[in-house]
């Protein structure tokens, strides 16, 4: 029973992954088609990004009052809805409008699912989850150029993603009857002893006042900020840096930063049997050296071939890291807490992929673009500093 509820959820990671890529792959011939400026696109984007936060925010009240398998199934047809929506509408007001219940739905599906799994699934199936998101993100962009190759449209792409999105709601809401009860039989294993999500420290965790009060609380949300911030500032502005300080052809450096999202899906992957053996904080540790040799070697001088496998290692070296910190949120700061942290959480991961990047190019554009290494070392060690001090509060080795 449990391992079907685990293969529904991959699934529902998958389609959250699939609309998170689409709005840049389709936007040049959505901006003709709708007559929007150039820059409509980043409104779009804020928007979405809005509802994500807002939903993460209330996702712990939320699923504490209808439980995960509904908030799942509920969200999963709201952003199916948006995105049909999208397929039909010819203005930006209209996209704007929808854009609010694509990105509520995103945020909610995303925290229920992420509790979830901390809370009744080992850790290396909370690296996997994160890979079936990849996948759902880059299989996004496959499907849209099919179409816009085919009948040089993007609403058809718009309009198969929402198709994909109605049936694996259609399999939610027929398995909707598991989720508590799945949660309900590890809640007793767990009690038993037959199985634990991490090494249980709760019993330091003040559970009288407000969590953000809680030992570690606020340097784990800043590890949060920080990570989402570096991910989606690398996967951003990337490319930029390779053709405006190395004189790469832009062909070859769009090629090389696919190497960076291919090393956090594959390494999301690897990271998963690794858990077996070893735990999430050295896992994580081990990831964040491993990203900051990679921005290290991005300051040096070096053939360009450098540069890519530069590249690689920094996506290799995040992929476990956004996992495992979601999966350590029960064992860390209690299971009655983990909800509306995991919720707090996801906020301010949404927060660090809507502001950072953004930071960064304003910066670049009054500077120059060569200082991107030094931004992204810069984030990566906030981020090791804010891990380091939650584990030496917490007393965690």
């Amino acid at each position: 029973m449990a391992t079907w509820l685990l293969i529904i959820i991959y699934l529902a990671f998958i389609s959250l992954g699939l609309p998170d890529s689409l709005l840049g792959s389709a936007w040049p011939l959505m901006q003709q088609d709708i007559g929007a400026p150039l820059s409509a696109a980043g409104i779009l984007s804020m928007v979405i990004a809005a509802g994500t936060i807002v939903s993460s925010l209330a996702s712990g009240w939320i699923i504490k009052r209808f439980g995960t398998g509904k908030v799942t199934l509920v969200s999963c047809c709201m952003t199916a809805a948006a995105l049909l929506g999208f397929s039909f509408v010819h203005s930006i007001a209209w996209l704007a409008l929808l854009a609010i219940p694509l990105g509520l739905g995103g945020g909610a599906v995303d925290a229920a699912l992420n509790h979830y799994v901390a809370e009744n699934y080992e850790a290396h199936h909370m690296n996997w989850l994160h890979a079936f998101w990849g996948i759902g993100a880059t299989g996004g962009p496959i499907i849209l150029s099919y179409y816009i190759a085919r009948l040089n449209s993007w609403r058809p792409g718009y309009l198969t993603v929402s198709i994909i999105q109605f049936c694996i709601a259609a399999v939610l809401l027929a398995t909707l009857p598991l989720w508590d009860q799945v949660a309900k039989q590890r809640k007793l294993m767990r009690a038993s002893g037959q199985v634990s999500t991490g090494d249980d420290i709760s019993s330091a965790i003040n559970n009288n006042g407000s969590i953000i009060k809680n030992k570690g609380v606020i340097y784990t949300l800043i590890a949060f900020l920080f990570y989402c911030g570096v991910e989606s500032t690398v996967g951003l502005w990337g490319a930029s840096y390779l053709v405006g300080t190395h004189n790469i052809a832009p062909k070859t450096a769009a090629a090389w930063v696919s190497l960076y999202f291919g090393g956090i899906t594959v390494g999301r992957i690897i990271s998963g049997f690794i858990t077996m053996k070893f735990d999430n904080r050295h896992i994580i540790l081990w990831g964040q050296v491993i990203a900051i040799a990679g921005a290290v070697i991005l300051l040096l001088p070096a053939p360009p071939a450098v540069y890519m496998m530069a590249f690689g290692l920094i996506g290799l070296g995040l992929a476990p890291i956004y996992p495992g910190l979601i999966h350590e949120t029960p064992a860390r700061f209690g299971s009655e807490n983990s909800a509306k942290l995991i919720g707090y959480q996801m906020a301010v991961a949404y927060t660090g992929t809507t502001l950072l990047p953004p930071i960064f190019g304003f910066i670049a554009a009054k500077t120059a673009v060569t200082i991107f290494p030094f931004f992204v070392l810069a984030y990566l060690l906030i981020m090791l500093a804010s891990t380091e001090i939650v584990n030496a509060s917490l007393k965690i080795k």
